[in-house]
Parts: C-alpha cells; sequence; structure tokens
C-alpha cells in the first residue's frame, strides 16, 4: 500500500495536507519487525526504521511497504577527520541499502550514537573550527547525497532526557548547518519532540525552519508517545503548518501510549484539517 497520499479514517471529513509516516521501530513491539512494517503500511502510512543494518532488506521490499526514512550512516561524526571519514564511507553504504529499499531521504546527526541513544564521543560545547568542521564535512555528505539522487537530514536531539552530549543539538544549530551548505540534498530533519524539551516555542520555529526542512518527526512530551499523551498542542503545530504551505513528510517517532493502532488514530487526528 503507498502512503504518498495521507488517507482518513471512515466517517471522518478531515484529511492530512501533509505525508504522514511512522516509526516502526517504535510501535507494535510484540510483532516480527516485518509485521510491524506491514501493519504501518496497511494502515496508510509510510514506513520510517532506524539501523538497517540489522535488518534483512529483502524482506523489508517484500512487504510492499513504502519507506521514507532510514538510519544515513552506521558510525562517525561531523568533527573529528577520521570521525568524518568514517561516517561519509558508511554513508555511502547507507545510499546502496537506501537504492534497495527505495528509500528518499536518510538521517544523520552531530555524532555516532549507540544502542542507548548516547554520543560515542560526547561533545556538548562546540568551538568555531568545531563549526566549520561539520560544514566541510556535512558538504562532502551532500555531494554523495546528490551523486546518489538521495537527501540526507540532519536531526536536532535533546541534551535533557535522550542525548546528551551530542553537538549540534538545539534546532537552532541543525538550521544554521543546513542553510550553510545550502544544499537540496541536505536538509532538516525538525524533530519537534526534541525541539520542545530543549527549545519549545514549536510554532515560531517551523516557521522559521521551513525553507530547510526535509521532514518533521513528532512525539509528545513528556514520555515521548502518540499526540495527545501530553504538553504539545499537535492540532496547532498542524494548523501553522499548513498556514504555511508545508505539504511534506510528517513522521511519528512515538511509543505508543498504550495499543499502537489507536496511536496511529491519534497522530493522523492531530494532523489532519478540517475536523
Amino acid at each position: 500500500m503507498s502512503a504518498a497520499v495521507a488517507g482518513t479514517d471512515a466517517g471522518s471529513s478531515a484529511a492530512s495536507p501533509f505525508v504522514l509516516a511512522a516509526c516502526a521501530e517504535m510501535l507494535f513491539l510484540d510483532l516480527p519487525f516485518e509485521e510491524r512494517v506491514r501493519r504501518i503500511d496497511e494502515a496508510g502510512f509510510e514506513v520510517e526504521i532506524w539501523r538497517w543494518w540489522e535488518k534483512d532488506l529483502e524482506s523489508l521490499v517484500a512487504t510492499g511497504a513504502t519507506f521514507g526514512s532510514m538510519s544515513g550512516y552506521i558510525r562517525g561524526e561531523l568533527i573529528d577527520p577520521d570521525g568524518a571519514d568514517a561516517i561519509v564511507a558508511t554513508a555511502r553504504e547507507s545510499l546502496e541499502a537506501a537504492q534497495v529499499l527505495n528509500v528518499p531521504r536518510l538521517v544523520i546527526h552531530g555524532t555516532g550514537l549507540d544502542n542507548n541513544g548516547l554520543p560515542v564521543r560526547p561533545s556538548a560545547h562546540t568551538t568555531p573550527a568545531d563549526w566549520l568542521a561539520a560544514l566541510r564535512t556535512l558538504e562532502r555528505l551532500a555531494k554523495l547525497g546528490e551523486e546518489y539522487g538521495k537527501v540526507f537530514t540532519l536531526e536536532n536531539l535533546n541534551h535533557a532526557v535522550d542525548h546528551p552530549g551530542v553537538p549540534f543539538n538545539r534546532a537552532s544549530d541543525t538550521i544554521a548547518l543546513v542553510a550553510a551548505v545550502d544544499s537540496p540534498h541536505l536538509r532538516l530533519n525538525l524533530d519537534l519532540y526534541h525541539a520542545q524539551i530543549g527549545e519549545g516555542d514549536l510554532v515560531d520555529l517551523c516557521g522559521r525552519a521551513l525553507p530547510y526542512i526535509g521532514e518533521i518527526q513528532v512525539a509528545d512530551v513528556p514520555g515521548r508517545c502518540e499526540p495527545g499523551t501530553g504538553e504539545i498542542h499537535y492540532p496547532r503545530v498542524a494548523r501553522a503548518l499548513d498556514e504555511l504551505g508545508y505539504t511534506g513528510v510528517v513522521a511519528m517517532e512515538a511509543f505508543a501510549s498504550a495499543d499502537s493502532d489507536l496511536a496511529l488514530r491519534r497522530f493522523r487526528e492531530a494532523f489532519s484539517i478540517g475536523v
């Protein structure tokens, strides 16, 4: 099932102006991974995955799902010269895997993350030299993306809860870097869950980030569950994005507070217009 056209719930007049996606790493956790992918696809959403090198790619292809995003590197970082070479080399491996799954967007971060989401090399305080090194590495990645016809998306993270010590963690950092590279093959993965924890003022942030957004990811705060379970009023964010003319991907990278099917319905409702 293609998720290129956002769906509506039966009996509802609401429709989403966005392409909606959901992360298979965080939903239907009692099921085998391929079945998680099928359930998300059958519900009418694009599918996003993380560590592709731990997956059977051909089995994922066999699900018939539309895959929108995946991890864009295996190891490496933006600052250190050896780390920069590693992130570019493993980004090429990721691009080859993306060809198999027909994935258009590949996610990168300021540094490599371990299985707990912690930075392999913490660097919370960046210097001007670090910024310049990161810019040069991102330029290399953008050229690599252009070679393959793919887009790398640089994700903002948060220090306070999930990813202490990750450099270039704030959305304002990622906006500055992506704007400086100024390539259609390097865009923002604007994660509003992380931004709420780190910065807040999400409606204004979306407006500032709009020219550089490759996709938007969402979860509620606190708890990192589906919209409607925390403090963020996502219908207001959705309305602002619609008014800005955004029609791209909004992906739920969130755990289900209870039932995964219900979480997907709540997500769709939050990002539908005309209820």
